[in-house]
């Protein structure tokens, strides 16, 4: 698997797509393998997980439109190595088609999903949810994780606030973290590109507590508000990313986030539940 470093752009696999590659291996089946330039503290980053998912149905034969929601539930650690991704179209629609899939290692299943997908039409349209006002990307300094976050490294991060706490139990009364982000090196955003970077953040309770603690995501639900012209016209330029718990408690809190591309379109919004000790 593919390290950004060593990326030249030219003959090369992106880094992302070579860690979303999958390979038929019968009906409704693929095969894949973890990619390390992907790797958190245990097993792969979440969201490169959720991608790997999405794309078992990008290139289905059988896909009807595009994606307008995906649900991954990680019910256990990936190890490192291959795996085995089945996408089964459940039931089609006249205009939805409703998915089913499942990550498996040595007959064990470890991530569940389910997605959403509808040939999308011209109605009346309104956004509620207003962009936040903040410096232009290339007036933002680049403010990368730590060095060994590898998954992260993947990312060009510039954090407006909430970035990840230096010191040691300095608490934060606010959970909110913005950043512009985008995939380094810089690639053309694509529905599973979007859906990965829906878990760019890191978890909330290390910015309320101060310190890092163990924690993982439980469950991710994605609502893609993009359309394939919007992710046009977005390119490989940075999205604003921001996102906030609601509630923390017995081991549980939740993450709220909205995704907006460079032009002010509400790319996804996403909501998880994370599991967390401390």
């Amino acid at each position: 698997m593919g390290d950004p470093s060593t990326w030249d752009g030219a003959d090369a696999l992106h880094p992302f797509d070579d860690a979303i590659t999958l390979t038929p291996s019968g009906d409704n089946t693929y095969t894949g393998e973890t990619s390390p330039a992907y790797q958190n503290m245990v097993g792969p980053y979440g969201g490169i997980t959720a991608a790997t998912l999405l794309q078992a149905v990008q290139q289905h034969p059988e896909r009807l439109g595009v994606p307008v929601s995906l649900t991954v539930n990680y019910a256990g650690p990936v190890a490192d190595g291959k795996f085995t991704v089945t996408a089964r179209p459940a039931r089609t629609n006249r205009s939805t088609q409703h998915w089913s899939l499942e990550l498996t290692q040595d007959d064990t299943v470890v991530t569940t999903a389910t997605a959403v997908y509808a040939v999308r039409r011209e109605t009346w349209a309104a956004t509620e949810t207003v962009m936040p006002e903040f410096p232009a990307p290339e007036d933002a300094a680049l403010t990368p994780m730590p060095d060994f976050v590898q998954w992260a490294k993947n990312y060009e991060m510039r954090f407006l606030e909430g970035l990840l706490p230096t010191v040691e139990g300095a608490e934060s009364p606010d959970s909110t973290t913005t950043l512009w982000v985008r995939d380094s090196p810089a690639r053309e955003l694509d529905f599973p590109a979007l859906a990965s970077l829906c878990d760019v953040f890191y978890p909330r309770v290390f910015l309320r507590r101060g310190q890092a603690m163990p924690a993982g995501t439980i469950t991710l639900t994605i609502y893609f508000h993009a359309d394939a012209a919007a992710l046009e016209a977005q390119g490989d330029r940075p999205v604003l990313a921001r996102a906030r718990s609601n509630r923390f408690g017995h081991g549980y809190f939740d993450q709220s986030a909205q995704l907006w591309g460079r032009d002010g379109a509400l790319l996804a919004t996403t909501h998880q539940l994370v599991y967390f000790k401390g």
